[in-house]
């Protein structure tokens, strides 16, 4: 049985039945902007199974966890805050 060249977490962000994201949405190097982009897909999407709050935030962990040591301190520093700024945008409490 021959192995597939792409990791299933590359296949499940590709193929996700959550919702469709903008391509280069992780990599752009301002968290408000990541954060803008992840809510409007959650919100356009009909395909996510939870509140689009939960589907963004569900997103963008699962990137981040995926990506482990391959993010620099600087790329997962801005991550980290679009998670700030999502919970701005939903309305929700951020956590300090």
């Amino acid at each position: 049985m021959a192995k597939s060249k792409t990791k299933w977490s590359q296949g499940a962000t590709e193929n996700s039945d959550a919702m469709d994201l903008k391509e280069g949405v992780f990599t752009s190097g301002d968290p408000k902007k990541i954060a803008d982009s992840l809510k409007h897909s959650a919100e356009s999407s009909h395909r996510r199974k939870s509140s689009p709050f939960r589907s963004a935030m569900s997103m963008l962990n699962f990137y981040i966890n995926r990506a482990g040591d391959q993010l620099t301190k600087k790329q997962k520093g801005t991550l980290e805050k679009a998670k700030d700024e999502l919970r701005k945008d939903f309305g929700r409490e951020t956590r300090h």
